[in-house]
């Protein structure tokens, strides 16, 4: 067990305006001996360790430094935790400590695997990853006591998966990812690993699935944020990550034609008129609704829900394009004008569509 007796000889000893040499008088002892207890070279005996304890006033826990740990479970998991975020390699120590005390926890074991995983992953040293692997394993087998809806069996298998991969065992990591791929929750990482491989020909198709989930989930997470300033009446943020999804979809054009894209970005347009309008920016508005309604034209003009007229994503079989926004895009920007309950908004689309 590691103390902080010499730091606090040294401590006390200032703390008193006392020198070596005169705190070694007080002791009956040399002024080398004092020196060597501070600088670590050697330790007092334990009559001694009694004396300074009384003459500071303090107690031996105080003059060890020593600190009772609290090591209950849940504790335990943070002091983990805190280990690996602070890149504290004591963390792997005391995960073995943890896993002795509490071997059948799921909670320790697993918090356990992503330490040795996260110190495998920095520093290459492979007998880490294969602890990381064998804790894993075990926390599969303890998965009933788990209450973290972030956790899954499928997550596990994916930090397994991750750890093969940086052992170099590849197939064995695109095996885990694939045989746990419900959902396409691992295609990105299925078609990254394929793309930088001999088997690059395979990667497309993994690739596009990703590339069209991560946009329906930005579409859902731009919807979602826009509420949440919304009701906090933060329209500066509302209009930034309107402005932000928009710029996005822009860049999904292929060819020049339209897409299904262009249908949704007509709608995000019309949303960043009304925060522009409530910013007190009128002519802002203006010019965004008549971005939304030259965009809804060209996409009605020729509508196309296939897939592969998404720039970055190649047919993908079994798919179709399906929204509730509108039937046309036209009533995509309908929708959000009318839905913003805004006087004002209504007038000045009306103004737009009378326009030349």
């Amino acid at each position: 067990m590691e103390t902080k007796l010499a730091e606090n000889i040294r401590s006390f000893r200032k703390k008193r305006s006392l020198t070596q040499e005169q705190l070694a008088e007080v002791l009956g002892v040399t002024t080398g001996a004092v020196y060597k207890w501070e600088s670590k070279l050697s330790v007092p005996d334990i009559g001694l360790i009694l004396q300074m304890a009384d003459f500071f006033d303090v107690s031996l826990d105080v003059l060890f430094g020593y600190e009772m740990k609290d090591n209950r479970l849940e504790a335990t998991v943070k002091r983990l935790q805190e280990c690996r975020r602070n890149k504290d390699r004591a963390g792997l120590d005391e995960a073995e400590k943890a896993l002795k005390k509490y071997p059948h926890s799921f909670k320790i074991v697993n918090e356990c695997a992503t330490v040795f995983r996260v110190f495998f992953i920095e520093t290459n040293d492979k007998k880490l990853g294969r602890r990381a692997l064998e804790l894993t394993e075990r926390s599969l087998t303890l998965l009933p006591q788990n209450t973290d809806p972030e956790i899954s069996e499928q997550t596990l298998y994916g930090k397994m998966a991750e750890v093969y991969l940086c052992l170099g065992e590849t197939e064995k990591g695109i095996e885990l990812y694939k045989k746990h791929n419900a959902g396409g929750f691992y295609n990105h990482k299925i078609g990254s690993i394929l793309a930088d491989s001999e088997h690059s020909e395979d990667a497309a198709p993994y690739l596009s699935q990703a590339m069209a989930n991560l946009l329906a989930e930005l579409i859902s997470v731009v919807s979602g944020y826009v509420n949440y300033y919304g009701s906090r009446g933060d329209h500066a943020s509302a209009e930034a990550i309107l402005k932000l999804g928009s710029e996005l979809m822009l860049g999904l054009r292929k060819d020049g034609k339209p897409n299904f894209f262009d249908k949704v970005n007509s709608g995000l347009i019309a949303a960043i008129a009304l925060v522009q309008l409530l910013q007190g920016r009128e002519d802002d508005a203006r010019e965004s609704l008549k971005k939304a309604r030259e965009l809804a034209e060209f996409f009605d003009a020729s509508p196309s829900y296939d897939e592969s007229d998404i720039r970055f994503v190649e047919r993908i079989e079994g798919a179709s394009v399906h929204d509730d926004i509108g039937a046309t895009a036209m009533d995509v920007v309908e929708n959000i004008v009318n839905q913003g309950e805004n006087e004002e908004l209504n007038a000045l689309w009306e103004s737009v569509l009378n326009e030349e």
